[in-house]
């Protein structure tokens, strides 16, 4: 078997960067910077003129003002997630083709990685806070990983009645990793609504996880020959 393909983006020299991860195959990342624009700025014509052969081809103006719409509307929720602390998201796809209950149909899922200030605190203590039992999550596990302590849990939410979300249950998965620094926290989520794939989903909540790094892991590299 061939190995896996590694792909470094960009970011990864970024030297303002905190933290560094490695997405597993199956993630389209959405760039916060270029799809929330400042207006008036180059990113912000560079938008519009991408977008310009979709409004060119569509049908009519019901058409166009819709997908205006559909544009908004994801831009928003890009807006929400970055004013509480997002300042990374992939749409994950992948097929359902596990065991025989699998029907070869396509799994959607939303990865985040998030900022949290905390409070001053030993990393296994600011770990294990933000899992404890009136966070509302379950299936909780500590690990000890190379970047340092870390804490998972889950929970199956449910969007409130009377909002426009669909009434579908969401499993939420979230790994809790402090700086080191001790005075924030690092939130990475993985969302889906395919409940009955939870473990699968855990195992790449995992699989990212193990690959944190809070020094860039390029830097660190020996050097060769």
């Amino acid at each position: 078997m061939s190995a896996p393909t590694i792909v470094v983006d960009d970011s990864a020299v970024d030297p303002h960067a905190d933290l560094w991860f490695a997405e597993p195959p199956g993630f389209l990342p959405l760039p916060l910077d270029t799809l929330l624009p400042e207006p008036g700025s180059r990113a912000a014509d560079a938008l519009r003129a991408a977008a310009a052969p979709f409004l060119d081809s569509a049908p009519d103006d019901t058409v166009r003002l819709r997908f205006v719409a559909h544009v908004a509307a994801g831009q928003q929720l890009l807006a929400a997630l970055r004013a509480a602390g997002t300042v990374h998201c992939a749409l994950g796809l992948h097929r359902d083709d596990v065991g025989d209950a699998g029907d070869g149909l396509p799994l959607v899922s939303w990865f985040t990685v998030s900022w949290r200030a905390t409070a001053v605190a030993p990393r296994a203590a600011t770990a294990a806070r933000a899992v404890a039992p009136v966070s509302g999550f379950d299936r909780v596990e500590y690990r000890e990983l190379p970047c340092g302590p870390a804490s998972l849990g889950e929970a199956i939410l449910t969007p409130p009645a009377g909002t426009p979300l669909p009434q579908q249950p969401l499993l939420q998965l979230r790994a809790h990793l402090p700086h080191p620094d001790g005075k924030r926290l690092a939130v990475l989520a993985l969302s889906t609504t395919a409940l009955a794939r939870r473990e699968q989903y855990r195992a790449i909540l995992r699989r990212i996880v193990e690959t944190v790094c809070f020094r860039n892991p390029l830097e660190e590299r020996p050097p060769k020959g």
